[in-house]
Protein backbone atom coordinates (compact mmCIF):
# COMPACT_ATOMS: atom_id res chain seq x y z
CA UNK A 1 0.00 0.00 0.00
CA UNK A 2 1.09 3.56 -0.62
CA UNK A 3 3.03 5.23 -3.47
CA UNK A 4 6.36 4.49 -1.75
CA UNK A 5 5.68 0.77 -1.38
CA UNK A 6 8.88 -1.17 -2.07
CA UNK A 7 11.21 1.59 -0.80
CA UNK A 8 13.42 0.48 2.08
CA UNK A 9 14.60 3.05 4.62
CA UNK A 10 17.07 2.73 7.48
CA UNK A 11 16.43 5.35 10.18
CA UNK A 12 19.07 6.11 12.79
CA UNK A 13 17.00 7.02 15.85
CA UNK A 14 17.00 10.75 16.60
CA UNK A 15 14.55 13.37 17.85
CA UNK A 16 11.58 15.22 16.38
CA UNK A 17 12.05 16.16 12.73
CA UNK A 18 13.88 13.01 11.56
CA UNK A 19 11.28 10.63 13.07
CA UNK A 20 8.44 12.77 11.70
CA UNK A 21 10.00 12.65 8.24
CA UNK A 22 10.23 8.87 8.47
CA UNK A 23 6.64 8.70 9.73
CA UNK A 24 5.49 10.59 6.64
CA UNK A 25 7.45 8.29 4.34
CA UNK A 26 6.21 5.18 6.12
CA UNK A 27 2.60 6.46 6.03
CA UNK A 28 3.02 6.49 2.24
CA UNK A 29 4.15 2.87 2.12
CA UNK A 30 7.91 2.89 2.61
CA UNK A 31 9.35 0.13 4.80
CA UNK A 32 11.24 1.90 7.58
CA UNK A 33 13.55 0.09 9.98
CA UNK A 34 14.48 2.22 12.97
CA UNK A 35 17.92 1.63 14.51
CA UNK A 36 17.63 2.24 18.23
CA UNK A 37 20.77 2.37 20.33
CA UNK A 38 21.46 -0.28 22.90
CA UNK A 39 22.60 2.23 25.48
CA UNK A 40 19.92 4.66 26.76
CA UNK A 41 19.90 7.93 24.82
CA UNK A 42 17.88 11.03 25.71
CA UNK A 43 15.78 11.62 22.61
CA UNK A 44 13.58 14.22 24.28
CA UNK A 45 10.50 11.96 24.33
CA UNK A 46 9.96 10.56 27.84
CA UNK A 47 7.30 7.98 28.58
CA UNK A 48 6.14 4.78 26.96
CA UNK A 49 7.71 4.50 23.46
CA UNK A 50 4.57 2.68 22.31
CA UNK A 51 2.72 6.00 22.61
CA UNK A 52 5.22 8.04 20.55
CA UNK A 53 3.14 8.42 17.40
CA UNK A 54 6.06 9.87 15.44
CA UNK A 55 7.44 6.30 15.41
CA UNK A 56 4.36 4.62 13.99
CA UNK A 57 4.54 2.29 10.99
CA UNK A 58 8.06 1.00 11.55
CA UNK A 59 10.00 -1.80 13.10
CA UNK A 60 12.75 -1.33 15.66
CA UNK A 61 16.18 -2.96 15.72
CA UNK A 62 18.44 -2.36 18.73
CA UNK A 63 22.16 -2.23 17.91
CA UNK A 64 25.25 -1.36 19.95
CA UNK A 65 26.69 1.42 17.79
CA UNK A 66 29.74 1.69 20.05
CA UNK A 67 31.02 -1.64 18.78
CA UNK A 68 32.51 -2.35 15.35
CA UNK A 69 30.24 -5.37 15.01
CA UNK A 70 27.24 -3.17 15.66
CA UNK A 71 28.27 -0.63 13.04
CA UNK A 72 28.97 -3.45 10.58
CA UNK A 73 25.49 -4.81 11.28
CA UNK A 74 23.93 -1.48 10.37
CA UNK A 75 26.09 -1.26 7.27
CA UNK A 76 24.71 -4.57 6.06
CA UNK A 77 21.22 -3.17 6.37
CA UNK A 78 22.28 0.03 4.60
CA UNK A 79 23.66 -2.03 1.73
CA UNK A 80 20.12 -3.33 1.13
CA UNK A 81 18.35 0.02 1.64
CA UNK A 82 17.19 2.76 -0.70
CA UNK A 83 17.42 5.53 1.88
CA UNK A 84 19.21 6.27 5.15
CA UNK A 85 17.93 9.05 7.42
CA UNK A 86 20.00 10.46 10.26
CA UNK A 87 19.36 13.44 12.53
CA UNK A 88 22.65 13.82 14.44
CA UNK A 89 24.85 16.86 14.89
CA UNK A 90 27.29 17.38 12.01
CA UNK A 91 30.12 14.83 12.10
CA UNK A 92 28.44 12.41 14.51
CA UNK A 93 27.49 9.89 11.83
CA UNK A 94 31.01 10.07 10.40
CA UNK A 95 32.51 9.36 13.81
CA UNK A 96 30.32 6.28 14.08
CA UNK A 97 31.54 5.09 10.71
CA UNK A 98 28.09 5.62 9.18
CA UNK A 99 28.64 8.87 7.31
CA UNK A 100 27.75 9.38 3.65
CA UNK A 101 31.11 8.21 2.30
CA UNK A 102 31.04 5.05 4.44
CA UNK A 103 27.50 4.13 3.44
CA UNK A 104 27.55 5.17 -0.21
CA UNK A 105 30.75 3.21 -0.79
CA UNK A 106 28.67 0.13 0.06
CA UNK A 107 25.57 1.28 -1.80
CA UNK A 108 26.10 3.88 -4.55
CA UNK A 109 22.34 4.08 -5.14
CA UNK A 110 21.69 5.14 -1.54
CA UNK A 111 19.85 8.39 -0.85
CA UNK A 112 21.43 9.70 2.34
CA UNK A 113 19.06 12.07 4.17
CA UNK A 114 20.56 14.38 6.80
CA UNK A 115 18.46 16.38 9.25
CA UNK A 116 20.14 19.10 11.29
CA UNK A 117 19.10 22.35 12.92
CA UNK A 118 21.78 24.80 11.82
CA UNK A 119 23.07 22.79 8.85
CA UNK A 120 26.21 20.78 8.19
CA UNK A 121 28.41 23.89 8.16
CA UNK A 122 28.46 27.50 9.32
CA UNK A 123 29.45 29.17 12.62
CA UNK A 124 26.53 27.66 14.56
CA UNK A 125 26.65 24.17 13.06
CA UNK A 126 27.69 22.49 16.33
CA UNK A 127 25.55 24.60 18.67
CA UNK A 128 22.66 23.00 20.56
CA UNK A 129 19.29 24.53 19.69
CA UNK A 130 15.62 23.80 19.07
CA UNK A 131 12.77 25.01 16.88
CA UNK A 132 12.34 28.30 18.74
CA UNK A 133 15.97 29.23 18.08
CA UNK A 134 15.87 28.46 14.35
CA UNK A 135 12.74 30.51 13.75
CA UNK A 136 14.14 33.31 15.91
CA UNK A 137 17.17 33.66 13.64
CA UNK A 138 15.19 33.61 10.37
CA UNK A 139 12.71 36.35 11.28
CA UNK A 140 9.79 33.94 11.58
CA UNK A 141 9.38 34.22 15.34
CA UNK A 142 9.59 38.02 15.26
CA UNK A 143 6.46 38.12 13.11
CA UNK A 144 4.28 35.97 15.37
CA UNK A 145 2.43 37.43 18.34
CA UNK A 146 0.28 40.36 19.38
CA UNK A 147 1.22 43.91 18.45
CA UNK A 148 2.27 45.03 21.90
CA UNK A 149 3.35 41.65 23.23
CA UNK A 150 6.39 39.39 22.94
CA UNK A 151 6.93 36.91 20.10
CA UNK A 152 4.86 33.74 20.60
CA UNK A 153 6.32 30.28 19.79
CA UNK A 154 3.97 28.53 17.31
CA UNK A 155 4.53 25.13 18.97
CA UNK A 156 7.41 23.46 17.11
CA UNK A 157 5.57 23.34 13.82
CA UNK A 158 7.58 25.86 11.78
CA UNK A 159 11.19 24.67 11.98
CA UNK A 160 10.98 21.10 13.29
CA UNK A 161 8.13 19.83 11.18
CA UNK A 162 7.48 22.41 8.45
CA UNK A 163 11.02 23.58 7.69
CA UNK A 164 12.71 20.36 8.74
CA UNK A 165 10.80 17.12 8.32
CA UNK A 166 8.72 18.16 5.31
CA UNK A 167 11.72 19.55 3.44
CA UNK A 168 13.72 16.40 4.14
CA UNK A 169 10.83 14.22 2.97
CA UNK A 170 10.57 16.29 -0.23
CA UNK A 171 14.33 16.03 -0.71
CA UNK A 172 14.37 12.26 -0.21
CA UNK A 173 11.52 11.67 -2.66
CA UNK A 174 13.12 14.06 -5.19
CA UNK A 175 16.45 12.22 -4.94
CA UNK A 176 14.70 8.89 -5.41
CA UNK A 177 12.99 10.27 -8.51
CA UNK A 178 16.29 11.57 -9.91
CA UNK A 179 17.91 8.20 -9.22
CA UNK A 180 15.58 6.56 -11.73
CA UNK A 181 17.45 8.50 -14.45
CA UNK A 182 21.02 8.62 -13.11
CA UNK A 183 21.11 5.32 -11.23
CA UNK A 184 23.01 7.13 -8.47
CA UNK A 185 22.15 8.17 -4.94
CA UNK A 186 23.10 11.46 -3.33
CA UNK A 187 23.14 13.33 -0.02
CA UNK A 188 20.09 15.38 0.94
CA UNK A 189 21.13 18.11 3.40
CA UNK A 190 18.01 19.44 5.13
CA UNK A 191 18.57 22.11 7.79
CA UNK A 192 15.67 23.41 9.85
CA UNK A 193 17.04 26.95 9.69
CA UNK A 194 17.06 26.76 5.87
CA UNK A 195 13.52 25.41 5.72
CA UNK A 196 12.21 27.98 8.20
CA UNK A 197 13.77 30.71 6.06
CA UNK A 198 12.24 29.21 2.91
CA UNK A 199 8.80 29.32 4.51
CA UNK A 200 9.26 33.09 4.90
CA UNK A 201 9.55 33.65 1.13
CA UNK A 202 6.14 35.30 0.93
CA UNK A 203 7.03 37.73 3.71
CA UNK A 204 10.27 38.70 1.98
CA UNK A 205 8.25 39.30 -1.17
CA UNK A 206 5.98 41.65 0.80
CA UNK A 207 9.05 43.43 2.17
CA UNK A 208 10.34 43.93 -1.38
CA UNK A 209 6.96 45.33 -2.47
CA UNK A 210 6.88 47.70 0.48
CA UNK A 211 3.67 46.20 1.85
CA UNK A 212 5.13 44.61 4.99
CA UNK A 213 4.96 46.55 8.26
CA UNK A 214 7.94 45.34 10.26
CA UNK A 215 6.09 45.35 13.55
CA UNK A 216 4.38 42.32 15.04
CA UNK A 217 0.60 42.24 14.73
CA UNK A 218 0.51 45.00 12.11
CA UNK A 219 -0.07 43.05 8.89
CA UNK A 220 -2.98 41.23 7.32
CA UNK A 221 -1.86 37.65 8.04
CA UNK A 222 -0.25 38.16 11.45
CA UNK A 223 -3.44 39.18 13.24
CA UNK A 224 -3.06 42.88 12.58
CA UNK A 225 -6.19 43.02 10.45
CA UNK A 226 -9.31 42.72 12.64
CA UNK A 227 -10.93 40.51 9.98
CA UNK A 228 -8.04 38.01 10.09
CA UNK A 229 -8.00 37.17 13.77
CA UNK A 230 -9.60 35.24 16.62
CA UNK A 231 -12.36 36.37 18.96
CA UNK A 232 -13.73 35.20 22.28
CA UNK A 233 -17.36 34.12 22.40
CA UNK A 234 -19.91 34.35 25.19
CA UNK A 235 -18.94 30.94 26.61
CA UNK A 236 -15.23 31.77 26.86
CA UNK A 237 -14.29 29.86 23.70
CA UNK A 238 -12.87 31.24 20.48
CA UNK A 239 -13.63 31.50 16.78
CA UNK A 240 -11.42 32.43 13.82
CA UNK A 241 -12.23 34.62 10.82
CA UNK A 242 -10.17 35.36 7.72
CA UNK A 243 -12.23 36.95 4.91
CA UNK A 244 -9.36 38.60 3.03
CA UNK A 245 -11.45 39.01 -0.14
CA UNK A 246 -14.04 41.77 -0.20
CA UNK A 247 -17.00 39.56 -1.11
CA UNK A 248 -16.28 37.22 1.80
CA UNK A 249 -15.83 40.16 4.17
CA UNK A 250 -19.17 41.63 3.14
CA UNK A 251 -20.92 38.32 3.69
CA UNK A 252 -19.35 38.04 7.16
CA UNK A 253 -20.70 41.45 8.16
CA UNK A 254 -24.12 40.64 6.72
CA UNK A 255 -24.42 37.34 8.56
CA UNK A 256 -23.23 38.96 11.79
CA UNK A 257 -25.81 41.70 11.47
CA UNK A 258 -23.25 44.49 11.13
CA UNK A 259 -24.16 47.33 8.75
CA UNK A 260 -21.13 47.88 6.42
CA UNK A 261 -22.00 51.58 6.13
CA UNK A 262 -21.37 51.98 9.86
CA UNK A 263 -17.76 50.75 9.75
CA UNK A 264 -14.73 51.97 7.84
CA UNK A 265 -13.60 50.31 4.61
CA UNK A 266 -12.04 46.86 4.97
CA UNK A 267 -8.47 47.95 4.13
CA UNK A 268 -8.61 51.32 5.90
CA UNK A 269 -5.97 50.71 8.55
CA UNK A 270 -7.00 53.76 10.56
CA UNK A 271 -10.37 52.15 11.09
CA UNK A 272 -9.01 48.78 12.19
CA UNK A 273 -9.00 49.48 15.98
CA UNK A 274 -12.67 50.52 15.91
CA UNK A 275 -13.62 47.58 13.69
CA UNK A 276 -11.86 45.18 16.04
CA UNK A 277 -13.89 46.51 18.95
CA UNK A 278 -17.09 46.15 16.93
CA UNK A 279 -16.31 42.56 15.98
CA UNK A 280 -15.20 41.66 19.50
CA UNK A 281 -18.42 43.02 21.01
CA UNK A 282 -20.52 41.16 18.46
CA UNK A 283 -18.80 37.82 18.96
CA UNK A 284 -19.24 38.08 22.74
CA UNK A 285 -22.99 38.14 22.28
CA UNK A 286 -23.24 34.45 21.30
CA UNK A 287 -21.61 31.15 22.16
CA UNK A 288 -19.10 29.47 19.87
CA UNK A 289 -21.68 26.90 18.77
CA UNK A 290 -24.23 29.59 18.02
CA UNK A 291 -21.73 31.36 15.80
CA UNK A 292 -20.97 28.06 14.07
CA UNK A 293 -24.65 27.71 13.24
CA UNK A 294 -24.68 31.23 11.81
CA UNK A 295 -21.37 31.37 9.95
CA UNK A 296 -20.05 27.86 9.31
CA UNK A 297 -21.95 27.19 6.09
CA UNK A 298 -21.38 30.58 4.46
CA UNK A 299 -18.48 32.06 2.49
CA UNK A 300 -17.22 33.95 5.53
CA UNK A 301 -13.85 32.22 5.99
CA UNK A 302 -14.90 31.14 9.47
CA UNK A 303 -14.01 28.22 11.73
CA UNK A 304 -14.29 27.54 15.45
CA UNK A 305 -11.03 27.29 17.39
CA UNK A 306 -11.05 23.68 18.55
CA UNK A 307 -8.71 22.07 21.03
CA UNK A 308 -6.88 18.84 20.07
CA UNK A 309 -9.46 16.69 21.87
CA UNK A 310 -12.36 18.34 20.02
CA UNK A 311 -10.83 18.43 16.53
CA UNK A 312 -11.23 14.73 15.61
CA UNK A 313 -14.98 14.94 16.29
CA UNK A 314 -15.78 17.94 14.10
CA UNK A 315 -18.23 16.81 11.40
CA UNK A 316 -15.96 17.88 8.54
CA UNK A 317 -12.82 16.21 9.86
CA UNK A 318 -14.80 13.17 10.91
CA UNK A 319 -16.48 12.96 7.52
CA UNK A 320 -13.16 13.13 5.68
CA UNK A 321 -11.38 10.78 8.04
CA UNK A 322 -8.72 13.41 8.77
CA UNK A 323 -8.15 11.68 12.10
CA UNK A 324 -8.20 7.94 12.66
CA UNK A 325 -8.22 5.69 15.69
CA UNK A 326 -5.45 3.15 15.16
CA UNK A 327 -4.10 0.69 17.68
CA UNK A 328 -6.25 2.29 20.36
CA UNK A 329 -4.96 5.84 19.83
CA UNK A 330 -6.72 8.73 18.09
CA UNK A 331 -4.21 10.33 15.72
CA UNK A 332 -3.93 12.26 12.45
CA UNK A 333 -4.41 10.05 9.39
CA UNK A 334 -1.81 9.90 6.60
CA UNK A 335 -1.64 12.89 4.26
CA UNK A 336 -1.72 13.68 1.40
CA UNK A 337 -4.18 11.30 -0.24
CA UNK A 338 -3.70 9.21 -3.37
CA UNK A 339 -6.42 7.89 -5.66
CA UNK A 340 -4.80 4.52 -6.45
CA UNK A 341 -2.19 3.94 -3.76
CA UNK A 342 -3.50 5.34 -0.48
CA UNK A 343 -1.28 5.55 2.57
CA UNK A 344 -2.21 3.89 5.81
CA UNK A 345 -1.31 3.52 9.47
CA UNK A 346 0.03 -0.01 9.30
CA UNK A 347 1.79 -0.38 12.63
CA UNK A 348 1.87 0.96 16.16
CA UNK A 349 4.99 2.67 17.54
CA UNK A 350 7.41 -0.12 18.50
CA UNK A 351 9.27 -0.94 21.66
CA UNK A 352 13.02 -0.56 21.05
CA UNK A 353 14.31 -3.91 19.80
CA UNK A 354 10.85 -5.34 19.23
CA UNK A 355 11.68 -6.49 15.70
CA UNK A 356 15.44 -7.00 15.82
CA UNK A 357 15.53 -10.68 14.92
CA UNK A 358 12.80 -10.70 12.29
CA UNK A 359 14.24 -7.69 10.46
CA UNK A 360 17.78 -9.06 10.33
CA UNK A 361 16.53 -12.38 9.02
CA UNK A 362 14.39 -10.67 6.37
CA UNK A 363 17.25 -8.41 5.29
CA UNK A 364 19.73 -11.23 4.63
CA UNK A 365 21.24 -12.35 7.95
CA UNK A 366 21.33 -16.05 8.71
CA UNK A 367 19.89 -17.44 11.93
CA UNK A 368 23.42 -18.38 13.03
CA UNK A 369 24.61 -14.78 12.49
CA UNK A 370 21.68 -13.40 14.45
CA UNK A 371 22.29 -15.85 17.30
CA UNK A 372 25.96 -14.87 17.39
CA UNK A 373 25.11 -11.15 17.53
CA UNK A 374 22.68 -11.80 20.39
CA UNK A 375 25.29 -13.86 22.28
CA UNK A 376 27.89 -11.13 21.89
CA UNK A 377 25.30 -8.50 22.98
CA UNK A 378 25.79 -6.49 19.79
CA UNK A 379 22.05 -6.45 19.19
CA UNK A 380 19.12 -6.29 21.61
CA UNK A 381 15.97 -8.35 21.34
CA UNK A 382 12.75 -8.35 23.31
Amino acid sequence: MGPLSGIRIVELAAIGPAPFCCMLLSDLGAEVVRIDRKEPVDLGMPGDPRLNLLNRNRRSVVVDLKSKQGVDTVKRLVAEADVLVEGFRPGAAERLGLGPEDCMALNPRLVYGRMTGWGQDGPLAQAAAHDINFIALTGSLHAIGEKDGPPVPPLNLVADFGGGALYLALGVVSALLERTESGKGQVVDAAMVDGAASLMTGVFGAIARGTWHNRRGSNILDGGAPWYSTYETRDGKYVSIGPVEGRFYRELLERMGIDPSRVRAQYDREGWPELRQTLAAAFRERTRDEWCATLQEGDCCFAPVLDPLEAPHHPHLKGRGTFAEAFGIMQPAPAPRFSRTPGQISGAPPQPGQHTEEVLLEWGFSQAEVDALVSSQVIGVL
